[in-house]
């Protein structure tokens, strides 16, 4: 949610961010009309009603009068009390219409996603620019071989089932099966060693949420046709643990002198892909669930900056330790998301598609989802909203397949790199006996 100030004061910002982002404009007008209404609604409510105060101030003398048998004024109390009736219907039915229009300035600016930052690049999803590149891709022609893709070696390796998976769930469903499932738990207590050896808080949040946490995040906007929603029960599925997280601190005046407050929480994460027919159809890149270490911070809205910059050093080690080659960019506003000012993403090297396909992501969203789940953090006398800022550590099915078809050998088998060993108790994944 976006501070009503910017709309009123320097609507110049908001239209030159929903211009970057290729969203709608015309908002601004619309929710200006709305507001101005409102108010105007709200300064005729205190005035009638002011004058209702002097209007009892005038009726309760004559009431008194009334009592001890000076029946002259029952005229003139007649008179006030017909009064004070109309002006209680009146201030009913402008009472009404306030809450009215007090409604429609929080439905229009519920549809405003974050001020980007003029950092950020102008475009849309091509857009982006490539800041650093770590590492270089291995030359497997000069190795001798031609590389695997993880579905094949997957299947050498007894770590993936894809058939079975699409048999019992549909497609974009698989099973992590022998190393596969050793591989994944071990990516996550190594990624949640990572995050609480930098001070964050291990969390396993619920994976069911309400839609006030699912909206507070900004979740059940243009993103909403990729969200599982359980009808009977008004739940959704979350399609990443930053909306529990988030909304952990929902309602909360949090102690200014704690911030700021990290957690890193492992959750699986339900997402319907919408919209992407056609993509990525084959493996366990784009699929309707996997599991995902996550980190979160809340923080001074001053630190923010600062704050986003450690998350992106936090990616880029995790990512280093696990030797990878990867880049890192600077995502363009047309791609940002509701919540986010500014993005970066590390984009891991996949050998077999020779192309860079993202594994983390980080993004600073300001005060805006504290707004709508109304996160304060109080240090003297007065409360305000905090930062919130999210980042992928960790991405199960993608980091599965960068660790696979960059650390492949000839043969099949996949070294394990050095820092991943102590937490899967093996160097080497070998090739196995044809999967039943």
């Amino acid at each position: 949610m976006l501070d009503p100030k910017l709309l009123r004061d320097t609507p110049e910002v908001v239209i030159a961010s929903q211009r970057a982002r290729g969203a709608d404009e015309s908002l601004i007008s619309a929710w200006q009309s709305a507001d101005s209404n409102w108010r105007n609604l709200n300064t005729k409510y205190d005035s009638l009603r002011a004058e209702q105060k002097n209007l009892s101030k005038s009726i309760g003398p004559l009431q008194g009068k009334l009592k001890s048998g000076d029946n002259s004024v029952q005229g003139e109390l007649d008179a006030l009390m017909q009064k004070a009736s109309a002006m209680a219907d009146e201030l009913n039915q402008i009472a009404a219409a306030r809450d009215t229009a007090e409604a429609e300035t929080v439905r229009i600016m519920s549809s405003f996603a974050n001020i980007v930052d003029t950092a950020a690049p102008i475009g849309g999803e091509e857009d982006f620019k490539v800041i650093e590149t770590v590492g270089k891709p291995r030359d497997f022609k000069a190795e001798g071989f031609t590389p695997k893709d993880h579905i094949e070696l997957g299947e050498i390796l007894g770590a993936i089932d894809i058939e079975r998976g699409a048999k019992v769930s549909g497609s974009r469903f698989y099973y992590l099966t022998g190393v596969g499932a050793l591989l994944e738990m071990a990516l996550v207590r190594m990624a949640m060693e990572f995050a609480t050896k930098a001070g964050f808080t291990a969390v396993i949040p619920p994976s069911l949420v309400r839609p006030q946490a699912m909206e507070g995040t900004g979740f059940l906007g243009q993103a909403a046709v990729d969200v599982y929603h359980l009808s009977a029960d008004d739940l959704y599925l979350v399609g990443t643990s930053e909306v529990p997280l988030a909304a952990y601190h929902m309602d909360e005046i949090l102690d200014g002198r704690d911030l700021p407050l990290r957690y890193a929480g492992f959750s699986p994460c339900f997402r319907r892909e919408a919209g992407s027919h056609g993509k990525d159809t084959k493996g366990i890149i784009r699929v309707h669930w996997f599991d995902k270490v996550e980190l979160f911070s809340f923080c001074d809205p001053k630190d923010a900056a600062s704050e986003h910059e450690k998350f992106l050093a936090f990616e880029k080690e995790f990512l280093s330790a696990l030797e990878l080659p990867f880049r890192v960019l600077d995502i363009a506003t047309g791609d940002l998301g509701m919540s986010a000012i500014r993005k970066f993403d590390c984009e891991a090297w996949i050998p077999t598609q020779d192309t860079y396909r993202e594994v983390t992501s980080t993004s600073n969203c300001t005060t805006f989802q504290s707004r709508r789940l109304r996160i304060r953090s109080k240090v003297s006398d007065s409360a305000e909203y905090v930062a919130t800022l999210n980042g992928t550590l960790m991405a199960s099915t993608r980091t599965i397949v960068a660790i696979l078809e960059n650390h492949q050998q000839a043969d099949g088998s996949v070294k394990i790199p050095k820092a991943l060993v102590p937490h899967l108790g093996m160097e080497v994944l070998t090739p196995v006996a044809k999967r039943i």
